[in-house]
């Protein structure tokens, strides 16, 4: 990525002090000055600049008004004769913004907001809104978020995908109902990370995670050899359904939770610390006396502690089959997580959703975004992974069968 220089104007210094007002204009000439920049890079010339390298030629400027939370920005965006130029800074920061800004107007136009609310929206986005510009923004990040939703899937392999949820609640009518948020990772057979879609339902129910990955499988979602989630009720049916052959590796980390909630306060301590060994040992056969020792350990004094562990150990232990390297980012759904948190922050502010349309439309938005980042590097070096995959489809062990599973 291009480095630039940017300059602050004396002008602008005062109002810096002055609020929200003062930080928009520092914003809208910290952005012009990098378009300035790229059209200077694209072109090979400064203004009115003469050399044998010139790439092109100027043709003024078009006006571009961005709504953000700190107000109102009008950017001054270079034209080029032959219309060559374009700018990302519209793609990479205008898709979230406005979804998040339109959350808010929503809430505003039908109705169902506070005077809060009202409030919080005018003072995010500087001007008021009619349903009119609702509906002409919508309509063109509505039609962005549905292409990144519904792309089809089926020019890679992804043996690792991780699911996971989290809960928001919508307007149905008259009423307020909790509804959940379906969001889908992979990591495909080149180690990038992809995020595959977001589906909203009433539950976590199997029904739900049926038609979820029904809907992933009719995207040509293909190759998956481990899913990777919490004991989400119906999810593991649905996954043994669907992607036939993969294994299911529960999250430790939810596991240590339901673990140390089973004990009392006075045990918790020792137990996270055993529960940890177990979790952590360098292979099976270690984990399995480890585990041993901790069943004899606690048996007495956290016997639910106990119970939980033996429970979930084969589910949580899935992941030692891969080599070494691969355990540690695998053995969790801290991905996702760190995922949904990212949409969590949103949501906080919109706290009800007016309808499901807008939390899918803010989230999708969100979501295509932070899957552009992730495009910028290898998430996993899958060289030693495939090297194992050989070698398991030469000595009868898991091998390239498990790729093609569901």
């Amino acid at each position: 990525m291009a480095g630039y220089d940017v300059t602050v104007g004396k002008d602008l210094l005062p109002g810096l002090l002055s609020g929200q007002d003062g930080l928009a204009k520092l914003i809208e000439s910290i952005l012009n000055q990098i378009l300035e920049a790229q059209v200077v890079e694209s072109l090979n010339a400064n203004k009115y600049e003469r050399n044998v390298e010139r790439a092109g030629y100027r043709n003024g400027y078009r006006m571009r008004q961005l709504y953000t939370r700190v107000g109102p920005i009008t950017l001054q965006v270079p034209q080029t004769r032959d219309g060559t130029f374009s700018t990302d800074i519209f793609q990479r920061y205008q898709r979230s913004e406005q979804a998040f800004v339109l959350a808010l107007m929503e809430m505003v136009v039908n109705g169902v907001s506070t005077r809060k609310v009202s409030h919080i929206t005018e003072e995010l986005c500087g001007v008021s809104f009619s349903k009119s510009t609702v509906s002409s923004l919508c309509a063109g990040l509505d039609v962005r978020v549905r292409a990144f939703n519904e792309r089809r899937l089926d020019c890679q392999t992804y043996p690792f995908i991780l699911v996971d949820a989290l809960f928001f609640k919508s307007r149905n009518e008259d009423r307020v109902v909790s509804r959940a948020a379906l969001t889908i990772s992979g990591v495909r057979a080149d180690g990038v990370r992809e995020i595959l879609g977001i589906q909203i339902g009433d539950t976590e129910s199997f029904a739900t995670w049926d038609e979820t990955f029904r809907w992933l499988k009719g995207r040509g979602l293909q190759g998956v050899m481990f899913v990777i989630s919490d004991q989400h009720s119906g999810l593991k049916e649905a996954a043994h359904k669907h992607f036939q052959g993969a294994s299911w590796q529960r999250c430790q980390v939810h596991l240590m939770r339901n673990i140390l909630g089973s004990c009392s306060m006075r045990y918790r301590s020792e137990v996270a610390f055993a529960t940890k060994l177990v979790l952590q040992a360098p292979d099976m056969k270690e984990a399995r006396r480890r585990l041993d020792e901790f069943v004899e350990r606690f048996q007495k004094t956290a016997p639910k502690a106990v119970a939980c562990l033996e429970d979930g150990f084969e589910d949580a232990m899935a992941v030692m089959i891969l080599p070494e390297k691969y355990r540690k980012r695998l053995r969790t759904t801290n991905m996702q997580e760190r995922l949904n948190e990212e949409i969590r922050r949103r949501e906080r502010v919109i706290r009800i959703f007016p309808n499901d349309e807008s939390a899918l439309r803010m989230f999708g938005a969100l979501l295509a975004e932070q899957n552009e980042v992730w495009q910028s590097r290898r998430y996993l070096d899958m060289d030693q992974f495939n090297e194992w995959l050989m070698e398991g489809s030469e000595t009868g062990g898991p091998n390239i069968v498990a790729m093609k599973a569901g």
